[in-house]
């Protein structure tokens, strides 16, 4: 296929979406309420385990995919089935309209999550960012892959074949998880450390990658198997990234100088969901992943809008879109898959090789850049935190046919288990890191206040 070819079949492709949705039937009344119903309870169960968590020591992203669990086929679904059918039915029509609001969900906690970025930290300290990223990627990457040759058939979905199942489970194992990160260093206190620095850069390194693999592997997951169609996806993510690079900093600071937002929380909030959409429609449009498209969106906003402007978007994300698409990610979650032996005995080695990989793969890299034992194990514990974004790279497998449900269920629950080991494991290598001059003053900068401290939980 040519690059006109593509350019045609993409064109072809927006106007076959917006033919179909001039022809879409209207929502009924029933509908409308399910949908406002549905809403209201994932959001209001998956806010009060968020916070139970939260006050017994575990990531908040457990106690949000728990409320999925409680609602779906695994305990509700079970107790009162009826109620159950009513509430979340299977049919399409009613569930696009939840996928809907999960997917900009989804692009927004990674837009947000990628304007988190510290690009002065990744340039400052860039060969010891380079080794720790991408040694905690490659070795989980290199055993997910493996993996995924061995995996029963039965786990594997209808588009997973051969390569593209392997590659898949390669991604979702090597992934780091930003907001689960930050949001552990910040309430330990630890973000000010060099420690907590270099853990979220390298994640970010981890993050680009992954992202950007996880698009070539949707686009082979589509059929897109041969040299020249892989090549074809390469050339069009490195063409978007270059015109994204050049042209989209000085178009995000016009934006926001034309809608009065200089130096206004509110204004860019709006050109910063503006942006991350655009980014997410264009990928999409290119036949990459739109989540793709947010996380550079994420990181242009870093490179031109100040943190502090962008709290009202990110507080609202955070609050509300990552809880919801947690708890929607949640109802696909069946764990009476894991009462299959095979089902159980693969997540328990999925489970093994996510952790020993990454903690392993950081490890090695904190070392071999000059660091610490415990600075190594305490950078290899904060990149295990897989949290929201395995989470997201589950879901994408899930949509694609890539991944069965029980596979779906293995994957999110490594998700939830890595994000549950990490606090511990940090507190104990952290306890023997004495704090230098300049983490002091940098921490002095900063103004740590108590109240930053309480601010909602990140997924």
């Amino acid at each position: 296929m040519t690059l006109a070819q593509s350019t045609v079949a993409a064109v072809q492709t927006a106007t076959a979406h917006l033919a179909a949705v001039r022809t879409a039937p209207q929502l009924t009344s029933h509908q409308v309420l399910v949908f406002l119903l549905q809403l209201g309870v994932l959001l209001l169960v998956a806010f009060c385990l968020g916070r139970l968590a939260n006050r017994i020591g575990l990531a908040p992203v457990v106690g949000e995919l728990a409320a999925g669990v409680l609602l779906g086929p695994s305990v509700f679904g079970r107790i009162a089935s009826g109620a159950a059918d009513w509430l979340f039915p299977a049919r399409a029509d009613q569930a696009h309209l939840l996928d809907a609001v999960a997917q900009l969900s989804v692009l927004l906690l990674v837009g947000v999550a990628g304007a988190h970025l510290d690009l002065r930290m990744l340039r400052r300290r860039r060969t010891v960012v380079a080794k720790i990223g991408l040694a905690g990627l490659l070795l989980p990457l290199a055993l997910g892959v493996s993996a995924g040759y061995v995996v029963p058939a039965a786990l594997i979905g209808e588009s997973g074949h051969g390569l593209v199942f392997a590659l898949f489970l390669g991604v979702a194992l090597s992934v780091s998880a930003i907001p689960v990160i930050a949001k552990t260093f910040a309430d330990m206190n630890l973000l000010h450390r060099d420690v907590g620095q270099l853990t979220l850069a390298s994640a970010a390194v981890d993050d680009a990658i992954g992202w950007m693999l996880l698009s070539l592997v949707a686009t082979m997951a589509a059929g897109s198997l041969g040299v020249l169609h892989i090549g074809l996806a390469v050339a069009t993510l490195a063409g978007f990234l270059l015109v994204a690079l050049v042209l989209g900093r000085p178009l995000v600071r016009w934006a926001i100088r034309r809608a009065g937002g200089a130096g206004q929380p509110g204004p860019t909030a709006v050109v910063a969901t503006v942006v991350i959409l655009f980014c997410a429609s264009a990928t999409q449009l290119l036949n990459l992943e739109a989540v793709f498209g947010a996380f550079v969106a994420g990181v242009l906003l870093s490179s031109v809008v100040e943190h502090r402007l962008l709290a009202p978007l990110r507080t609202v994300t955070v609050s509300v879109f990552a809880p919801l698409f947690l708890a929607n990610a949640g109802l696909r979650i069946d764990l009476g898959a894991l009462l299959d032996p095979s089902v159980l005995l693969t997540g328990v080695a999925l489970l093994v090789l996510a952790v020993v990989g990454k903690f392993a793969g950081a490890y090695l890299g904190a070392r071999t850049s000059g660091l610490t034992r415990w600075e190594g194990l305490a950078i290899g514990a904060g990149l295990n935190a897989r949290g929201a974004v395995e989470i997201v790279v589950a879901s994408i497998g899930l949509k694609l046919g890539v991944l069965t449900t029980a596979t779906y269920t293995v994957v999110v629950l490594i998700a939830v288990f890595t994000s549950m080991m990490a606090p511990p494991v940090l507190r104990r290598a952290m306890a023997r890191i004495e704090q230098n001059a300049d983490e002091r003053l940098r921490e002095a900068e900063l103004e740590l206040a108590p109240a930053a401290r309480e601010t909602p939980s990140e997924a």
